[in-house]
């Protein structure tokens, strides 16, 4: 799976990045779980269709009814059609340098709550008439257009702060805030999903082969012996509850197959699944 860097990708010259970018994305086929490396904060404003965006310890869902605000770095992404034969989202880049101009301007430094990589946003009448302001800036002359989205980016974060307040200038500051994610929390966080070795380790920011390296420096042994007693160990409690079979927990648990499934869990366990 090829690594996107994004927005460089949409830029027609590497030397035209700036502080701002808008781009129109659009598909009509599914895109299924896209490494990307994000390299400007950014607003997903979906229109049609849904996106899927999963980070290094928390996913999340959206479909046209909500737009997403997501901090630069690495992530995966799931983007599918809905109802509509398109996928369609309007796409607002903005660097560290602008969000901090703002901040200082608008804001008094206040304490991060909570410090996630993603804040969802309810659509409403005014951002689907920020979004066909949007539009028409895009069709003029570079150098109006620069002078116009740094306007219109300062419109939309007050408008942000006044609708969702405290929690959404805490998310503002957690945008710059240098902490970096904890490599133990990652994997935890990680341990019952279908993600592969490869995709975790693209989710801390590293190589597979530095992952392994660092994972058996963390946890004295190999990160798929790991993964997999972890991922048995779960789907036993799961089949012991009573309420799920085999049938419905393999996938989740990162096997390709039922029949993949059934074996490791006998070699683990002694049983088949279905005699739990």
């Amino acid at each position: 799976m090829a690594i996107e860097n994004i927005p460089e990708i949409y830029l027609k010259n590497t030397i035209d990045h700036t502080d701002l970018f808008i781009y129109d994305f659009r598909m009509t086929e599914d895109v299924i779980k896209t490494k990307v490396n994000l390299n400007m904060h950014m607003f997903s404003f979906l229109q049609e269709g849904k996106k899927q965006v999963h980070f290094s310890d928390v996913a999340v869902a959206v479909n046209k009814e909500q737009s997403l605000l997501l901090k630069k770095g690495n992530c995966l992404w799931t983007e599918l059609l809905d109802k509509e034969a398109i996928y369609f989202c309007k796409l607002l880049f903005f660097s560290d340098k602008k969000l901090k101009e703002f901040l200082k301007k608008h804001t008094t430094e206040i304490i991060i709550k909570d410090k996630v990589p993603y804040f969802t946003i309810e659509n409403d009448t005014f951002i689907t008439s920020y979004l066909n302001s949007l539009t028409t800036i895009n069709l003029a002359s570079s150098v109006f257009m620069e002078s116009m989205l740094s306007v219109k980016f300062e419109e939309l974060m007050l408008y942000l702060i006044n609708k969702y307040g405290a929690s959404f200038e805490s998310y503002l500051y957690s945008l710059i805030s240098n902490k970096t994610s904890d490599f133990q929390k990652i994997i935890e966080k990680n341990s019952y999903t279908n993600l592969t070795l490869e995709e975790i380790a693209f989710l801390c920011n590293m190589s597979l082969s530095t992952f392994k390296r660092y994972f058996i420096k963390e946890y004295n042994v190999s990160p798929g012996k790991w993964l997999r007693h972890k991922r048995l160990l779960k789907a036993k409690e799961l089949l012991e509850e009573g309420n799920l079979k085999s049938s419905d927990i393999y996938l989740d648990l990162g096997y390709n197959n039922l029949s993949n499934f059934s074996s490791a869990f006998k070699q683990k366990f002694g049983i088949n699944p279905k005699d739990v």
